[in-house]
């Protein structure tokens, strides 16, 4: 027998794609292109003699070897992690996930409360969109999500709940004979589709009138006098008005926040535990 040892980072490519289902997913969670993540796996089959990966048009499914050899696969990143954590100075990595209605300009404290706690910990942050970051979570690309509510799932833990209300730039004035002009975030976005909904709702007519890629973005054409928003207030400069009042706007419910993660215990958690404490605290002021 080839006493040739398997390739840890082929290994992984495997793992990646039979979790994801996607050759290209699996690129983007290595940080690798897509023809190294093809490279990878092509060596990983010679060496065991066997075709792992069935490759389709359309979809990725594993062989009968590639279903055999899978559980064996991350036994032994298991293992070579675990032997990795054991030596000194060596740091462990924590990839987060924060909803683009989550962060804010908080943030660089919530970072900050998070680096005393765990110094050692090589913090990764992306911000997105809920869904988008959800989807990731479930791909096993990010070790915990900060998001909003996703009405689909039930499986994250309360870190918080959020008021929003409508905002405007100061002295912004609403022509009563057209309908109410919205800055929203582009789809999927569960604030957006919450605002809309309520404005039908109460049966008040309304328009997009800008399409924001981040709830920068959506804050800048506020301010820029475009129209209202449905925002969380902390992330209004200051000097933008909440004009629900003035317009006769539907109240808008607090929006919860879940952290949904699979690191229970350890470091990781504690910095997991640091960030939704930062979190907390903000809110509340």
């Amino acid at each position: 027998m080839n006493d040739h040892p398997l390739d840890i980072d082929a290994v992984r490519a495997f793992v990646r794609i039979a979790e994801s289902g996607s050759f290209t997913h699996a690129a983007d969670s290595m940080r690798i292109t897509q023809s190294a993540v093809s490279l990878k796996l092509k060596r990983l089959e010679q060496r065991l003699g066997a075709r792992l990966v069935e490759r389709t048009p359309r979809h990725v499914q594993l062989s009968a070897h590639g279903v055999a050899f899978l559980e064996q696969a991350r036994g032994l990143l298991d293992a070579h992690d675990r032997a990795l954590k054991l030596c000194v100075g060596e740091r462990q990595r924590l990839a987060i996930g924060i909803s683009d209605h989550v962060a804010g300009p908080e943030l660089p404290a919530l970072i900050a409360r998070m680096n005393a706690q765990v110094p050692q910990v090589l913090i990764e942050i992306r911000i997105a969109s809920s869904v988008d970051l959800l989807q990731r979570f479930d791909r096993r690309e990010l070790d915990a999500a900060i998001v909003r509510l996703d009405t689909g799932r039930n499986d994250g833990e309360l870190v918080t709940d959020e008021p929003f209300g409508w905002f405007a730039a100061p002295g912004w004035q609403h022509r009563t004979a057209e309908p109410l002009p919205l800055a929203t975030m582009a789809e999927p976005c569960g604030v957006r589709a919450m605002a809309e909904q309520a404005l039908d709702l109460a049966g008040i007519p309304w328009r997009e009138v800008f399409i924001g890629g981040g709830v920068a973005a959506v804050v800048a054409a506020v301010m820029a006098g475009l129209g209202v928003a449905a925002l969380a207030p902390r992330m209004l400069p200051f000097g933008a008005e909440e004009v629900g009042g003035r317009l006769l706007l539907p109240e808008l419910p607090r929006l919860p926040v879940l952290l949904h993660t699979r690191t229970r215990t350890g470091r990781l958690r504690d910095a997991l535990d640091a960030l939704a404490a930062e979190f907390r605290s903000v809110v509340r002021e």
